[in-house]
Parts: C-alpha cells; sequence; structure tokens
C-alpha cells in the first residue's frame, strides 16, 4: 500500500537534518541571529515529506541478510534505470553507459577534475546553483558567466552572449536542466543550440538534470542526449532519484556517458580515487525508486503545485513582490527588486521579524541579487505558515 498522504507533518528537529538542525549555527554565525530555535527552515532543496514505503522496504529486505560484504550493483538496478527513464522520457541508456557516484556535485567534480587542468575556463549560465561556481573556483578553474535573461516567462537563454562566452576558450559548459533556482524546463529548441554550440567549439557539456522529474503540467523535460546531434557532441549526463524521491541522504547518482573516450578517462579518474560503487543499501533504493515509485511521484507532484499555486497567489498581494510558477521543481524564486529592500535587510527581516529562513538571491551569483528562493515541498501547513511569516516580515 502506497502513503500518498503528504499532510502529515515529520519533526524532523534532532535527526542530524541539514535543513532543520544545522541551518541554526549557518544563520548565527552569518547573520547574527542568536536565538534560531523557533525560525522555520524553508530553504535547502529537500522534502519534509516521507520517502516512498516501497523504497523503505527494499532497504529494510536488504537489511534482513546479517551481512554487509562488498557489493556491486546489479543488473536489475540498472535496468530500472534505464526502464524509468524509456518509459518518461523515450531515452534509452545503455546500461554500459552508466556509472555511479556518491551525488552529482561529486561527479560534477569529478567530470570537471577529470577533463579540465587548473586555470581552464569553466561556463555557467546565472543565477545558478551555487556547486556550479564552487565546485570549478575550488579546483582552482576560472569561472565564466553568463547571465540568463530574466523575462516574464522565466528565465531565457541569450545565444548570442552565450556564444561570446563559449569563444573565450571555455572547456566544460554546465547546464542546470531543469532549471535550479528558476524553475524552467528548457525547450528542445534551447538546447538544439546549445547542443550546436558545444559541436562547434569542441566544449564539454555537463548535464545536470536532477530535477527532471519534477515538472508540472503542460511542461515536459527533455534529456540533452537525445537532442539532434547529441552523438555528435561531448556529453556527461548527471541524473539521479534522490531528488525526486527525498532520499539525498543515500548518496546515489549516476553519470551517463555513451561516449566511449570519456567513459574510459572518467573510470580511470574514479579508480585512481577509489570510487566506482554505491553502496548495497543505496542500491536497493534506487532499484525501488524506479520500478515501484511513479504513483508516489506523481501524486507528490501534485500536491507541490497546488503548494506553489498558494504561495504564488499570496505572495503576489505584496507590494513590490513578483512571483512565477515554475515549470519544474519545488522551488519558488521570488522577486523582491521592487520593494526597495537590500538583500542584507530582507534576510534580517525575514530572519528576525518573521522567523524564516529562506534562501538569499545572492547565494546563486550576483544574478540572484534581489531574489529569494523558498522551498515548498513540505506539507501545506507548513507552506501557509511560512507565508505568513513572510508577510510579517513584510509589514
Amino acid at each position: 500500500m502506497i502513503d500518498l498522504n503528504f499532510d502529515v507533518l515529520h519533526d524532523r528537529r534532532n535527526t542530524h537534518s541539514l535543513k532543520w538542525d544545522q541551518f541554526k549555527d549557518r544563520i548565527k554565525a552569518k547573520y547574527n541571529v542568536h536565538d534560531a530555535d523557533d525560525i522555520l527552515p524553508m530553504w535547502v532543496a529537500d522534502m519534509d515529506f516521507a520517502i516512498p514505503q516501497v523504497i523503505t522496504d527494499a532497504i529494510k529486505e536488504r537489511l534482513d541478510h546479517p551481512i554487509f560484504g562488498y557489493s556491486y550493483v546489479s543488473d536489475a538496478c540498472k535496468q530500472a534505470i534505464n526502464d524509468w527513464h524509456e518509459k518518461r522520457y523515450n531515452w534509452s541508456i545503455d546500461p554500459k553507459s552508466i556509472l555511479f557516484h556518491q551525488g552529482v556535485v561529486p561527479a560534477i567534480a569529478t567530470i570537471i577534475e577529470t577533463f579540465t587542468e587548473p586555470g581552464d575556463k569553466i561556463g555557467i549560465s546565472t543565477p545558478v546553483y551555487p556547486a556550479f561556481f564552487n565546485i570549478p573556483k575550488a579546483q582552482k578553474r576560472e569561472v565564466i558567466t553568463c547571465d540568463l535573461v530574466d523575462s516574464e516567462n522565466g528565465y531565457e537563454y541569450d545565444f548570442v552572449a552565450l556564444e561570446e562566452t563559449f569563444k573565450s576558450g571555455i572547456k566544460v559548459y554546465i547546464l542546470c536542466s531543469p532549471h535550479n533556482p528558476g524553475g524552467v524546463v528548457w525547450s528542445q529548441n534551447d538546447l538544439e543550440k546549445l547542443v550546436q554550440l558545444c559541436i562547434k567549439y569542441d566544449v564539454l557539456l555537463i548535464s545536470d538534470e536532477i530535477h527532471a522529474d519534477i515538472v508540472f503540467d503542460g511542461y515536459k523535460h527533455i534529456p540533452t542526449l537525445t537532442i539532434k546531434d547529441a552523438d555528435k557532441a561531448k556529453i556527461v549526463t548527471c541524473i539521479a532519484p534522490t531528488k525526486t524521491f527525498n532520499i539525498a541522504g543515500i548518496h546515489a547518482a549516476m553519470m551517463v556517458v555513451p561516449n566511449d573516450s570519456l567513459r574510459i578517462k572518467l573510470t580511470q579518474n574514479l579508480q585512481a580515487h577509489g570510487l566506482g560503487e554505491i553502496n548495497l543499501l543505496a542500491s536497493a533504493g534506487v532499484q525501488a525508486a524506479y520500478e515501484k515509485g511513479e504513483d508516489w511521484l506523481e501524486a507528490m507532484t501534485q500536491y507541490i503545485s497546488k503548494n506553489m499555486d498558494y504561495v504564488v497567489e499570496e505572495l503576489n498581494k505584496l507590494d513590490g513582490i513578483s512571483v512565477t510558477k515554475p515549470n519544474a521543481t519545488y522551488l519558488v524564486w521570488i522577486d523582491y527588486r521592487k520593494t526597495g529592500i537590500s538583500e542584507d535587510e530582507m534576510m534580517q527581516r525575514l530572519l528576525v521579524k518573521g522567523r524564516l529562513a529562506i534562501e538569499p538571491g545572492t547565494k546563486y551569483e550576483e544574478a540572484g541579487r534581489g531574489y529569494l528562493r523558498m522551498n515548498v515541498a513540505c506539507p501545506f501547513e507548513t507552506v501557509k505558515d511560512g507565508v505568513e511569516r513572510f508577510k510579517k516580515a513584510l509589514s
């Protein structure tokens, strides 16, 4: 029996939760907020929903065997990965093209380390998920940014400007598809133009598709590796069930690498670091998620869509606040530029007056200034509480 009750309030405090426990130390240090116990966290991208019971059952079943020796990812698990993507996206994934990693961020780090040298240029389009610039900078690579265009319909690419970025000599471009924090599902036309640029300038394309499964009615995620001429480009796609099913804590992700030359080099790098498989409990969870998790996902996406509708309607009533419902993800990108409030003042208002913790836009690079990111993957009662706290902060 699949539990589809997303209204249940689960107390995550004192569970070593990054979202609910560790954030207090972070905001105390950064914003000088001393008492954070009653602050509502709606920041980092994980859900406050119980994971699908089928995943829990699969992990428990593996726990019933008393030996936890060296293991490998089964053919059945790899088949489940392919079946999921073939059914939902008409994307057939050859099992031999799959390389496993502990997460999409570590995978991106491995790809950059494998195919670039210190001083090489990495291209990104901002605002974007912080790991896209933090990881290359930590590896002593030069990050070249090209801002997305902020339109009434959400972010769009300026391909003229992007081509100038490619002309500057970037070795790698990192794509966020669907986009975090903007929630854009990129069109086939956008992806085709991007792939052609990568071919023309011999740029390796890293396609982070971790948010691909959480897409709302009227939109369809298109895997980059299914785009015309993708086989002529150098592409590594990063996928994972962890965002989809709220199982980030099991540490499991996949790099899909059809290109033999790229895959051999990545495999050599993984071996050099003693990596290459996910643990046996993660493997059980991944297989169960892809084999039996679809009903849960569909219900969860509809629930989040309603949460989104409520937040958009309520926050758009506030002076100077503008919110557009995203195409995908469970993250709301809030535009407060017309309030005239600085980011520092806005964060103080939210944390001290509203007692609400959401993300400041500059966390996603300077192009995010004047925005906030709110996570609405939580029971509706929590969403309403968060909206009221937001209103109080601005009152």
